[in-house]
């Protein structure tokens, strides 16, 4: 939505201007990362600002580490946010994919750029071009993901943040 866009936006702005701030952690809330846009979305009119792609670059040029806590799902423009971080840790139980593909829509905030450099070409145009969705245990043999952990991802997340 654009309430969640313009609050990363935000947060992202004032976490790079306060000293204080060494790193950012990226969640999602009731067990879910994102799952991503809403479709119903597409058809409204354009609104100033809202595009998730100057967000997840903005994400990516950030001087401090932020670090991805997935849970769940992390979908469509969701797993875009996700790319855009500089280190991803994921649930075991967490899935992950461009699903937008089975709707005849390609990933639109750059995934299909930033995917092929992180995990290869031939395993990010198998993600980009059928949806499907990876487990974490897939995601971390291919490099999606830095770490999967049974126990809780945002204290996880955390501790890589302080670590890093």
């Amino acid at each position: 939505s654009l309430a969640v866009l313009q609050a990363l936006e935000d947060g992202l702005k004032k976490a790079d201007a306060d000293p204080s701030v060494k790193a950012v952690m990226i969640c999602g809330e009731n067990g879910k990362f994102s799952a991503g846009a809403d479709i119903r979305g597409f058809s409204s009119p354009k609104r100033h600002g809202g595009a998730l792609g100057p967000i997840v670059s903005l994400i990516e040029s950030s001087e401090k580490p932020v670090v991805a806590a997935i849970e769940g799902v992390a979908l469509g423009g969701g797993l875009e946010v996700a790319l855009g971080c500089h280190y991803r840790i994921a649930h075991v139980k967490a899935r992950m994919g461009l699903p937008e593909v089975t709707l005849g829509l390609l990933p639109g905030a750059e995934g299909t750029q930033r995917l092929p450099r992180l995990i290869g070409v031939p395993a990010a145009l198998d993600m980009i071009t059928t949806g499907k969705h990876i487990p974490a245990t897939e995601a971390l043999k291919l490099g999606l993901v830095d770490e999967i952990v049974e126990e809780n991802t945002i204290e996880a997340a955390t501790r890589l943040a302080n670590k890093v």
